[in-house]
């Protein structure tokens, strides 16, 4: 009689699988999200069986993985700031260290205003992680996000629909100085800019590279500090008394990007480390 394999046999089956081009750590990971996330299942342990169905659902799952798909697109998620939220390869996938950002201002923002009713705007939002977790944790914030891409906006605000978070969202170049006149004052303004310049996308992990988009990762290699600049000029017109410009950066240009604010006239420049003691984010005030 044949003996169907149990849940406990292709779990572990399914990691080893992953383990051809990922970390332990990183198949470990994967299959615990695949399995919780499209099978709810929490026990990997269990003796019984998946369906004919759920087999098929889970080779194909790992077949796109094994050519560098990232699991948040072919699940069409990723978790964020306890939400979750829709992504494609539209949008850059959230990470950890823009949660660290987040976290960051919300401290700022309780230690700094008097009030919860501020005029807060997000440039290049991609998915809406940025302003989605800032309203979670400050309903009051009177927030608008802005992209260049309207495929970003349309992901954006189906996350803001779910969440029942209302964001201003609209389509927005910030390159473009004319388009600068169309934009309020605002008391916080914040950005994860792309920032890699072009040479270095051999460096890349393959999945990022052939997968997330372009326009959100890649700068031209003559002026990589193109979009910290222009924002940092926005911010120097744009902020009221006593407002606060936020960037996510890299360990490798934050003391440029830092030296940068203070010549456009930033009074104080704040760099702050992640998690793993990296310079990752930026505050300024004037």
């Amino acid at each position: 009689m044949t003996v169907n394999p149990t849940i406990q046999h292709i779990h572990r089956q399914f990691v080893e699988q992953l383990c051809a081009n990922h970390t332990p750590r990183e198949a470990q990971s994967i299959a615990r999200i695949v399995f919780e996330d499209v099978f709810g299942i929490h026990n990997f342990s269990r003796k019984d069986e998946l369906s004919t169905d759920q087999l098929t659902q889970l080779d194909a799952i790992g077949q796109r993985l094994l050519k560098n798909e990232p699991i948040q697109y072919i699940l069409g998620q990723a978790d964020f700031y306890g939400m979750s939220l829709v992504v494609s390869p539209a949008v850059l996938i959230p990470r950890p260290e823009t949660e660290e950002l987040v976290y960051w201002m919300s401290d700022c923002i309780t230690k700094a205003f008097s009030t919860a009713t501020l005029a807060v705007l997000d440039i290049g939002t991609g998915s809406g992680c940025i302003p989605l977790a800032l309203k979670a944790r400050h309903q009051a914030l009177n927030i608008q996000a802005v992209d260049v891409s309207m495929e970003a906006l349309a992901i954006a605000h189906q996350n803001a629909l779910t969440q029942q978070s209302w964001i201003n969202f609209r389509q927005l170049d910030i390159l473009d100085e004319t388009q600068w006149s169309s934009l309020q004052s605002f008391d916080i303004i914040v950005s994860n800019p792309p920032y890699i310049p072009i040479s270095e996308q051999s460096k890349m992990p393959p999945q990022v590279l052939a997968y997330e988009p372009e326009l959100a990762l890649f700068v031209e290699e003559s002026d990589p500090l193109i979009f910290y600049r222009k924002i940092g000029e926005f911010a120097k017109l744009k902020l009221n008394v006593g407002g606060q410009l936020f960037f996510e950066t890299n360990e490798f240009n934050a003391k440029q990007v830092e030296k940068m604010l203070y010549a456009i006239g930033f009074e104080t420049v704040t760099v702050a480390q992640d998690m793993s003691g990296k310079d990752r984010m930026i505050q300024a005030s004037l």
